[in-house]
């Protein structure tokens, strides 16, 4: 008798376990959807700089991003030497014609580079963007994709500033992912309501 009422004891422990288990997951499913909802391309950031730990978390999530065969042929360069920063924007400009500050005042960026000579690198490196991007939003931080690191790490500046920070391959520049903390958010856009067709 002892040992039955031992059995249930600790069966019920275990659905209690399992339930409480399954709300947490079901909570955490729920929070990233909406994570995904709710981001936002940031143009205007604040002079704060994140922490350290808060750029660590968002490039871990950068690498856990899917990539062909596993290969992980991209690359993440995380910039917050202001100077670099002042450079990498400089180059940037340049490659519009233009003089502004093509990363909004962000004080970090994030540069995804992929080794061309695997066949999904582009495929691989954007999904290394999209990972970062929504990663910001989820610690609290504003993000935005911007442009022309192609042609930034194609010119021969920008393959000497590569050089200078030990990357040597045939890598190509996929995006810069600003980041920091946002002076303002703007509200999504409606949906298009032919975005998603379904084939049943």
């Amino acid at each position: 008798m002892k040992y039955l009422v031992l059995s249930l004891a600790l069966a019920a422990g275990m659905l209690v376990s399992c339930s409480g288990t399954q709300e947490s997951t079901e909570m955490v499913q729920n929070e990233t959807l909406e994570n995904l909802k709710t981001r936002r391309a940031i143009r205007s950031y604040t002079d704060s700089v994140p922490p350290k730990e808060l750029i660590r978390k968002i490039t871990e999530a950068g690498t856990y991003a899917p990539t062909g065969m596993g290969r992980q042929s991209p690359i993440i360069v995380a910039v917050t030497d202001k100077s670099v920063r002042d450079r990498i924007s400089r180059m940037n400009a340049a490659v519009m014609g233009s003089d502004s500050d093509p990363f909004y005042g962000a004080p970090v960026v994030l540069v995804v580079l992929a080794d061309k000579d695997c066949p999904t690198y582009l495929y691989d490196g954007s999904l290394v963007m999209g990972n970062l991007l929504n990663a910001a939003h989820a610690v609290g931080l504003g993000s935005c994709w911007i442009h022309r690191a192609k042609e930034v790490f194609e010119s021969e500046e920008g393959k000497a500033l590569l050089k200078e920070w030990g990357i040597e391959g045939n890598y190509e520049g996929i995006g810069n992912c600003i980041i920091g903390y946002a002076a303002e958010t703007p509200a999504p856009k409606p949906r298009k309501p032919d975005y998603v067709r379904y084939i049943e």
